[in-house]
Parts: structure tokens; sequence; C-alpha cells
């Protein structure tokens, strides 16, 4: 007969390997991001010019803004046919609101249709001075969780913003985050369709589109973000205390970097906000609905599990 402390120990070994075996899984499928190579440091911008990034943010150091109040981020994988309708709409806007005090970082995430030529002729036809907008190409593709941090850790402006570039939230909904959010303590605005739930840009999905969509929501619930009803808008707003916690401490590059993005803020007590948006779907995405919804789901649980082990280490303090 097996004795009480024979099953405990049995049970204790049992629970152990489970452990390890979960353990070891999380590291063979945990992200590292890929290292930035020196032509990712430069950018082209119109007539012909070129430059140099500033430097890496991070938490250690502050950074001369050079006068620039907003930098928008838009990650790019050959967006030629969207991108123009975009630009046609938040570069009026941007120069009525910001003046000159606003930049635009297109991040070619290895495009090969043109995109970033596309983009400087957009910014000449609408007058753009040279270096507003700054083209930077990525050697190869990250994906757009990779895009983004790249762009927002070398933004000049107070704030960075991020943005999809299919054009599907309106630029002018940005109008008033700015003052909301400050530049005295890290913090964060997030864009929201929350609200549209039943309307007719979500009622009139596929069902499987939706049922995919609402199980994300329910595991990002679970393993995630509890804040936030919707994180996977691209459209969100960061003052730049805030950029130097969170994106060099990001590991995802993939679907699902929006959710750390927002679970590092968490971790680190900054605040955010949530702010309703006017959107509308755009053809053309880029996301393979079967595919990328198992990614996404998979890359959740390893994200949230590789900061509960310790795999994933969070640097800086909200306090610098």
């Amino acid at each position: 007969m097996i004795s009480v402390t024979q099953v405990v120990l049995l049970l204790s070994v049992i629970g152990a390997v489970g452990l390890l075996t979960v353990y070891g899984a999380v590291v063979i499928f945990s992200h590292t991001p890929r290292r930035v190579v020196a032509s990712e440091l430069k950018y082209k911008t119109t007539g012909d010019e070129e430059g140099e990034l500033p430097p890496t943010a991070n938490a250690g150091i502050k950074r001369d803004h050079e006068g620039i109040v907003l930098s928008v981020v838009i990650p790019c994988y050959n967006e030629r046919k969207r991108l123009g309708t975009m630009l046609d709409e938040s570069l009026p806007f941007l120069q009525r609101k910001f003046r000159n005090q606003y930049e635009v970082l297109i991040v070619d995430d290895g495009s090969n249709d043109g995109t970033g030529d596309y983009a400087l002729q957009k910014a000449v036809e609408h007058g753009l001075a040279p270096h507003v907008m700054r083209v930077v190409t990525l050697a190869h593709n990250r994906g757009k969780g990779g895009a983004v941090a790249h762009g927002l850790l070398h933004v000049r402006g107070e704030y960075g913003l991020f943005v999809d570039a299919d054009g599907a939230t309106q630029f002018s909904d940005l109008d008033g985050w700015t003052d909301q959010l400050g530049t005295t303590a890290p913090g964060v605005v997030v864009g929201s369709r929350a609200h549209m739930v039943n309307t007719d840009a979500v009622v009139k999905r596929t069902f499987i589109r939706n049922l995919l969509m609402r199980g994300l929501h329910v595991l990002v619930y679970i393993f995630g973000v509890r804040s936030v009803r919707d994180t996977q808008c691209g459209f969100k707003l960061f003052n730049y205390d805030a950029i130097r916690l969170i994106f060099p401490n990001l590991h995802n590059e993939r679907w699902i970097f929006d959710v750390e993005v927002l679970l590092l803020a968490e971790m680190q007590g900054i605040p955010i906000t949530e702010n309703a948006v006017c959107w509308k779907e755009i053809d053309g995405s880029k996301v393979n609905l079967a595919k990328d919804s198992i990614d996404m789901a998979v890359d959740l649980v390893i994200t949230r599990l590789a900061y509960l082990f310790g795999i994933y280490k969070v640097e800086g303090k909200k306090d610098v």
C-alpha cells in the first residue's frame, strides 16, 4: 500500500517536472529583439538629404527635444497603396496643430514596393521642409512591434505617437491628448474602439473574425491587461518619460507587442488613459486571420509567463 507521504512526494515530483517543462518551453519560445544594424540608425528626408537618428532612448538619459513637441511613428510594410490617404489626412492636421514643432518617422520594415520613396514624394507634395519627415529603412523585416519600437526609441519629440499606415483612425481625434497627458510624469494615452462593439464596423465582420477577436480579448484579460478594453488599436500616445521606460524593455516584435507595451506600463506604475476614437476598417491588412491569431495567443501566454518567471527583466525606474 502506498503511504500518504509517498503520494505527496509523487505529486511534488510531478508538479516540479511540470513546472520545469513549462519554464523550459517559455525559455525556448521567448523573444529577443533583433539587434539594430548601422544603416538603421540613418534616415532619408526630402531634398535628397540624409541624417543620423538621435541616440537610443533609455531610462538613464534625458533628451534635447530640439523644439519638437510631437513625433509620429508610422510602421510600414509594403504600404504604398494605403499610406497616401493617411498622409493626406494627417499632415495638414499636424501642420495646423503643431506648426513646425512635429516630425514624422516612417519606419520602412523591409518593404519591396517603394514605400519609403513614396512617403518622401508625399512630403514634397505637402511642402514639408527637410528633416520633418524622416524615412528609416530596416535592413530586414522585423514585424510591426519591432518597427514601432525602433521608431519610438529614436524620436525627438516630447511625445511619441504611433499610428497604423492604413488611415483607419482620424488624426483629429488626437486633439487635446498631449495636454491631457502632460510631461511631468510618465504617461500613456491609448485610442479605443471599445465603444464601437455594436456598430456596423464590427457587426458586419465575418463570424469567424469576430469569434477570434473575442477569443483574443478573453486571453488578454486573463494573461495580459485588464485596465484597457482595446489593447490592439494602432493609435497610442506616450510622453518621452514613458517611452524611455517602456520601449527599451520590449521583447516581442510581432502583433502582440501592444499588450506587452501596456503590461510594461502597468508593471512600472505608469498611468494609462483610454480615449475613444473614430475608426473604420480598411482593406489590405497584413494580418493572416487564422495563423496570426494563433501566434498572438501563444505569444501572449509566453510573454506573461516570461515576466512571471523572471526570464524577461524590466530595467529602469519610474522616478528617473
